[in-house]
């Protein structure tokens, strides 16, 4: 595996607030976007990228030791991943709340993180930075952004188009720093040579379209060149925000490791009961008075019931 990362001021703002993070020696990728608390952006996501990096460390040899999935059939580097970005989570909330300067600070994160075991590139992302995958001769997005738009287009996709546009562009709906609960979304791919990913802020997807992305990618030249021409393409575009671009390549030389089959997920598990309904958390298991709005309203709630019921 082969990275390079560059971030950028822009040409519209004071303070570069974009982080971005190679760690080879530990197949750690990341990138932050930093916002709010009086300039305190750049802080908040500084901190998350260390809190990550040193999550990481502390939990090296532990991860060895364990398999490539869990009894549940999660592969436990994703769920490694989601650890640290917790993590970074509680770090970041903690100097918000504790300091006046850094109040209200915050930091969207996509992060990678490669298992040469299993062959996965494991992919947790807060907010609406993104990781895109090149595989030749196509481009794809991994990630959905945690945004307004999309929220709203969940619940409501006969909108139209001219509703759509009247909605705030760039406010995200999760971010590090919110709120204690937080939701992280993961994804894990088996990696295929030549393979190429992006990790960036919205600095540079929301004013480079995808095939101008998916253009440079595809060029024949070291990940430190292909970065900055997409930080390039960003600032001719007008430069509107900070620019963070990670390119992760995975290289010709792993041909002859057998990645697109990873280790079989366990085949069941004794523990589970053998029932065949539906569960529907903060649904089912509240009484029919007390049910919520929506099932994620009662989620926590619920959660904590089975948890009581299984000590």
């Amino acid at each position: 595996m082969g990275a390079s990362a560059v971030t950028d001021r822009g040409r519209r703002r004071e303070h570069n607030e974009d982080v971005a993070v190679v760690r080879a020696d530990l197949n750690l990728y990341i990138v932050a976007d930093g916002a709010g608390g009086h300039n305190a952006g750049d802080v908040a996501s500084d901190l998350a990228t260390r809190s990550m990096v040193s999550y990481f460390e502390a939990t090296e040899e532990s991860f060895h030791a364990l398999p490539d999935f869990d009894r549940f059939g999660f592969p436990s580097g994703a769920r490694r991943l989601s650890g640290a970005v917790h993590e970074a989570n509680r770090d970041v909330l903690a100097l918000s709340r504790s300091s006046q300067q850094h109040r209200g600070m915050g930091t969207t994160v996509v992060a990678g993180f490669f298992t040469a075991r299993s062959g996965l590139l494991h992919i947790a992302h807060v907010g609406d930075s993104r990781c895109y995958r090149y595989r030749p001769p196509n481009l794809a997005l991994l990630t959905q952004d945690h945004s307004l738009l999309t929220d709203v287009l969940e619940q409501r996709p006969e909108l139209e188009a001219a509703v759509l546009a009247r909605l705030p562009r760039h406010v995200v709906t999760r971010a590090l720093g919110m709120d204690e609960q937080l939701r992280v979304s993961l994804s894990s791919h088996a990696i295929a040579p030549r393979d190429r990913y992006l990790f960036c802020s919205d600095g540079l997807s929301s004013v480079v379209g995808p095939e101008e992305i998916l253009r440079v990618l595809a060029l024949r030249e070291p990940t430190e060149d292909v970065a900055y021409r997409l930080v390039e393409l960003a600032n001719h575009a007008g430069g509107p925000d900070n620019i963070a671009a990670l390119v992760l390549e995975c290289s010709a030389a792993q041909e002859g490791e057998s990645f697109d089959s990873p280790r079989r997920l366990p085949a069941s598990v004794d523990d589970f009961d053998e029932d065949p309904e539906i569960l529907i958390l903060g649904i089912e298991e509240l009484d029919p008075d007390e049910r919520p709005h929506t099932a994620s309203d009662g989620l926590l709630k619920a959660l904590g019931e089975l948890i009581k019921r299984g000590k």
